[in-house]
């Protein structure tokens, strides 16, 4: 069974930086493809960013591009983002997905992810 845990998340001032991991357990963690989405309060869940292996594919959403960053521990099965400059509407519940079947035209949208953490909540304020 596949599972997803995140962590990583907490209270941070507005340009700081907070790292966020999600461990996963019950799948080949090479073959999947992974992703972060947040949900921001009163707001829609959106994409954040992407990163498969398999298909050699990273993907942002311009809201965090240059600021954001995806990346993959194969041998620890754990994906991490990495957050700088935050700013106060980055604040959400952030949550990780993955998918062992998920093509490239879906990567940023949440159907294409058969598997959710809980998430963890980021809070930018000072």
């Amino acid at each position: 069974q596949v599972q997803l845990a995140e962590s990583g998340g907490g209270l941070v001032q507005p340009g700081g930086s907070l790292t966020l991991s999600c461990a996963a357990s019950g799948l080949t963690f090479a073959r999947y493809t992974m992703a972060w989405f947040r949900q921001a309060p009163g707001k829609e869940r959106e994409f954040v960013a992407a990163f498969s292996r398999r298909m050699g594919a990273t993907r942002y959403a311009d809201s965090v591009k240059g600021r954001f960053t995806i990346s993959a521990d194969n041998a620890k099965n754990t994906m991490v983002l990495q957050m700088n400059s935050l700013k106060p509407e980055d604040t959400a519940i952030y949550y990780c997905a993955s998918s062992a079947t998920i093509i490239t035209s879906q990567l940023r949208s949440q159907s294409g992810y058969n598997y959710w953490g809980q998430g963890t909540q980021v809070t930018v304020s000072s």
